[in-house]
């Protein structure tokens, strides 16, 4: 795989991958910037969102779950100090559909966790990550489970 990045002026880029999409990148008027694209911690992040939630909506689309909406959800502290590197993460896996089994939501999660998500796999070994999920009846404003996937002994995640 390979990606650059291309200085457009002042501190705005536009980064590209093999895939040929672009995607500007900025930064806070504050330091110079314009505002006027996402900042490259944000794109890790949703790196980590991106990579999972394709997963655990593949593996939920092959259990035959009915899903109407899905979401996933994180919040990553970054250390105080420069260089400001993320220190922990939480993952929620927001799932919306009709009669959705919890056994498939929690079994996807967990195939993401250890075996698929290469992201997942690489930042788990610098910081940790929880892993939630709430779990909502279409139409219902309130999840109808809530929970952790907590890995067995000796799993990954």
């Amino acid at each position: 795989m390979d990606a650059k990045v291309v200085w457009k002026n002042r501190m705005s880029f536009a980064g590209s991958a093999d895939s040929g999409f672009v995607v500007p990148l900025g930064t806070d008027l504050s330091v110079g910037g314009d505002n006027d694209g996402p900042r490259p911690m944000e794109l890790i992040v949703i790196g980590l969102a991106g990579c999972t939630a394709m997963d655990v909506i593949s593996i939920l689309q092959k259990k035959r779950q009915e899903i109407t909406s899905f979401e996933v959800r994180v919040h990553a502290d970054r250390a105080a100090d420069h260089p400001k590197v993320i220190t922990r993460a939480v993952i929620e896996y927001v799932v919306t559909g009709r009669n959705v089994d919890e056994a498939a939501v929690l079994r996807a999660i967990e195939l993401s966790a250890a075996r698929y998500c290469p992201a997942q796999a690489m930042f788990a070994k610098v910081f940790p990550i929880e892993l939630n999920y709430s779990l909502y009846e279409v139409g219902q404003s309130a999840p109808v489970k809530q929970g952790a996937y907590v890995p067995a002994a000796g799993g990954a995640a």
